[in-house]
């Protein structure tokens, strides 16, 4: 089990968990009679995988430009987290593609926006740290936008009550919970390496528009490439409302509400979400119990 730190109760030693899903009973509308609220989510898996490769790839880049062992032990734990957390949701696009919900030509766009438009470039001394520091500045708002999406699945009763499949809630909720262990990681590095204001700004302005953009096609392509529901159901706004109100999706003005708290000159990830919180589920997950034995 994961231990609090006594002089800083935000920040646990953080560690990858080898854990197992076994996906060959989910059903399709995993979340009962809920097909938005089930795509909604399953979007995610569409992105995390390639995205947190990528992490993990810049933050290897970055690791010799940190000369505060603290924070290098935290981007070894996060590296080692984010590897574990794409491999296992791609079990889930494994397992869709299975049944009948071709998910390859959405990923295939993700996959080149992260290796091609945000991989590596063929550059050199100022400007190869240049791109370097604005990837890493990218990544420190969208672990915001993780952090975020960890907090509230850990507190999303609604989706038991719904009775969601049991296994995509540990999923999600080991994912989530980790989300919020390391939620500071990606801003510190920021901090160290560079740490100037304007583009921390940026970076969250960029990321919300990407984000947005990607969730609102992804919703489009996995409504319309459902092989239950073949097309006769488009994804709205107001199904984001309703979801939301139900508790089965973040609120519309919660999670837009979040955002404006990154441009806070004095915003630090500290200041929201439960590392309690998280290391009392990680210490109840089946999956995490299970990688521990």
């Amino acid at each position: 089990m994961p231990q609090l730190d006594p002089g800083d109760p935000d920040r646990v030693a953080l560690h990858a968990r080898d854990v197992e899903f076994d996906w060959s009973q989910l059903p399709m509308h995993w979340i009962p009679g809920e097909p938005f609220a089930t795509h909604w989510v399953n979007f995610l898996h569409l992105v995390l995988p390639e995205g947190e490769r990528w992490f993990v790839e810049v933050f290897k880049q970055a690791l010799p430009l940190i000369n505060d062992e603290r924070l290098a032990e935290d981007v070894r734990g996060f590296v080692g987290q984010e590897a574990v957390h794409a491999e296992s949701h791609q079990g889930v696009i494994d397992h869709f593609d299975a049944h009948g919900l071709n998910t390859r030509p959405f990923v295939d766009q993700v996959r080149w926006m992260f290796r091609k438009t945000l991989g590596d470039r063929p550059l050199h001394g100022k400007r190869a740290e240049s791109w370097l520091v604005q990837r890493l500045a990218l990544i420190a708002a969208i672990e915001h936008f993780t952090a975020f999406l960890g907090q509230w699945v850990l507190d999303a009763e609604e989706l038991d009550l719904a009775g969601a499949d049991e296994t995509m809630l540990d999923l999600l909720r080991w994912h989530g919970a980790e989300e919020v262990e390391h939620r500071a990681v990606a801003f510190e590095v920021y901090q160290h390496v560079h740490g100037r204001y304007w583009q921390r700004c940026l970076s969250m302005l960029l990321a919300t528009a990407v984000l947005t953009t990607l969730w609102v096609r992804g919703m489009r392509f996995l409504m319309a490439a459902d092989p239950v529901l073949r097309g006769r159901r488009t994804p709205r706004w107001r199904d984001l409302v309703r979801t939301g109100r139900l508790g089965l999706t973040p609120s519309y003005r919660a999670l837009f509400g979040a955002i404006p708290a990154f441009f806070r000159p004095g915003y630090h990830p500290s200041q929201h979400g439960s590392t309690a919180q998280a290391v009392e589920y990680l210490a109840s997950s089946p999956a995490a119990l299970a990688a521990g034995r």
